[in-house]
């Protein structure tokens, strides 16, 4: 199933095309948007909420036009901006409701669903506080908050964990990831921080020049090609590299006790063949398991 999709989407301003021809799916579950500055992200995720107007192609997202439905798509997801979006001189609660009431909530269920999402979102001590005196964790909690407080079936988070020390980030990512896993709503994600997606997305869109270059499930784009795989030895040993290459293997990389193997097509079944080194080279293996990508190498391979 998808939530949204774009059909060779080109999006200009002016003279200039910032997405070209560009082709994606967004499934459901939590997706990562990926890409280097200019990339084209921000265009897309405007394009999607109907704030620009494609030059060519198409859009859908929740089965609505992206070309002439776009109120219709705002009042049925949520955004949290990369920038604060807060009123001063209000209170939380106040101003969660208000977001619910510009969705179309009715005025009660919008303040009843203000004060349950700020309490799900860690900010129920502080509901009735002005915004303007809450930290750069609070901001970014409330800016959650109202994303959520009208219950949208479609998240955009917009670097949800940005300015967050290391414990406030951990906890924003822990909200995301229970957004998207215990309350069921689809999640898009757009952030430099490539731990951050890693830790929350189960797929991503990777971006280049105003188009998509890489998109799947992460866990299948991080599957190496051939028969690659990582070792760890008991204790550090150079005599295992230099018997691992004599036998055809090749060693990709080695951090003390660590190693990384790409096996020789025709070499035996993989733990006879590692344990075959090991023996030669007068190790102990710990242990071993098929390698994986990380989701920096799909990145810098996609937009290198």
């Amino acid at each position: 199933m998808q939530v949204a999709s774009v059909t060779n989407l080109t999006v200009k301003y002016g003279r200039k095309t910032a997405v070209s021809d560009l082709t994606a799916v967004v499934p459901e579950g939590c997706v990562g948007l990926l890409g280097p500055n200019g990339a084209g992200k921000t265009t897309l995720i405007k394009t999607l909420l109907g704030f620009v107007i494609p030059a060519g192609g198409s859009g859908e997202v929740l089965g609505l036009n992206v070309a002439t439905q776009g109120l219709q798509i705002r009042q049925r997801i949520g955004l949290m901006p990369e920038q604060d979006c807060h009123i001063p001189g209000i209170n939380a609660v106040s101003f969660v409701s208000y977001a619910g009431e510009l969705a179309g909530m009715p005025a009660k269920d919008a303040m009843r669903r203000a004060h349950e999402t700020l309490e799900y979102c860690g900010l129920g001590e502080a509901r009735y506080r002005n915004v303007e005196t809450y930290s750069t964790g609070m901001k970014q909690r409330i800016k959650l908050a109202q994303a959520l407080v009208h219950g949208p079936r479609l998240l955009f988070l917009d670097e949800p964990t940005n300015g967050l020390d290391p414990a406030g980030r951990d906890d924003m990512l822990n909200l995301v990831k229970d957004v998207a896993v215990s309350k069921g709503i689809n999640v898009i994600v757009s952030s430099h921080l490539l731990p951050d997606i890693e830790r929350t997305c189960t797929s991503v869109i990777v971006m280049r020049s105003g188009k998509v270059v890489q998109q799947g499930l992460v866990a299948d784009l991080q599957k190496t090609a051939g028969v690659q795989i990582e070792v760890e030895l008991q204790l550090p040993s150079d005599a295992f590299g230099m018997v691992a290459a004599s036998r055809g293997a090749t060693v990709l990389s080695n951090m003390g006790t660590r190693y990384r193997l790409d096996l020789p097509i025709n070499s035996l079944q993989t733990s006879e063949f590692v344990f075959g080194i090991a023996k030669e080279a007068g190790v102990q293996v710990r242990g071993f398991q098929p390698a994986l990508r990380s989701l920096e190498d799909i990145f810098l391979e996609a937009v290198e």
